[in-house]
């Protein structure tokens, strides 16, 4: 957990993710992802400079009926932290009514919804979503592959309508560094039940980057420094520190 930790610090830091007063719902799948980002921002709570709440909140589209989240309670329970179950009905709409094709995107856009909306329900301004390192340079690939164009999700944005600022601490946290920190501290995960899970573009995009890196050391890095050194949707350089040399680089004054 301690170099989770330095990652969400660093996150936090370059990019001035949370102030004072700040209430985070934190969005949790019950994934490897969202169990260790609700861990690390109730844990940074007791050496942080600021003071903030977290409150988790789990949206269930209820896939074949409904899921069980009761791993995810007790998670909450032993971390002392509120949550809140919101059961959808995401699934029906998207697969049965709607019937779509690419149900992805739909999918997505009912679930941020949802979430704003018991955000602010919960008393929120903020709210904590765990995209990870290596979503972030998929997330790059798919934009330049699919619609060709740079970008990528911002790890801080406002959301004018909604008076909600989303933000992204994990963003420097590898893939690697949340699987062994969900082993070691014995997290209890929940399989994704999505009918496409595993069958996306993401996935094939994931296994494309994974082949890559494999031949090709540094690979994914490169991208994700190609990403900051553009500056495009907020990922500019630390004015302190102009360039990325690793993970554990730190502002030196």
């Amino acid at each position: 957990m301690q170099k989770i930790l330095g990652y969400v610090r660093r996150a936090c830091r370059e990019f001035d993710l949370i102030q004072n007063g700040d209430r985070i719902a934190v969005g949790v799948s019950g994934g490897k992802d969202s169990l260790v980002l609700l861990a690390a921002l109730t844990k940074m709570r007791l050496f942080s400079e600021y003071d903030y709440g977290v409150h988790a909140v789990t949206l269930d589209p209820c896939f074949s009926g409904g899921g069980d989240f009761d791993g995810v309670g007790r998670f909450c329970d032993r971390l002392n932290v509120p949550f809140t179950l919101i059961r959808t009905d995401i699934a029906e709409i998207v697969f049965n009514i709607r019937k779509e094709h690419n149900p992805c995107s739909l999918c997505a856009k009912m679930r941020r919804g949802a979430l704003h909306d018991a955000a602010k329900a919960a008393g929120c301004n903020k709210i904590a979503l765990a995209h990870s390192y290596d979503d972030v340079i998929e997330t790059f690939m798919m934009n330049l592959f699919k619609e060709g164009r740079i970008g990528c999700f911002s790890p801080k944005s406002y959301l004018s309508r909604k008076d909600l600022t989303l933000i992204r601490p994990l963003v420097f946290a590898p893939e690697s560094a949340v699987v062994g920190c969900c082993k070691r501290n014995g997290f209890e995960i929940i399989k994704s039940p999505c009918p496409v899970d595993k069958k996306t573009y993401r996935q094939k995009t994931k296994e494309f980057l994974r082949q890559k890196e494999y031949e090709d050391g540094g690979f994914k890095h490169r991208i994700f420094t190609a990403l900051r050194k553009s500056g495009v949707n907020g990922w500019g350089f630390a004015p302190c520190t102009g360039t990325d040399k690793g993970f554990a680089n730190d502002c030196k004054s």
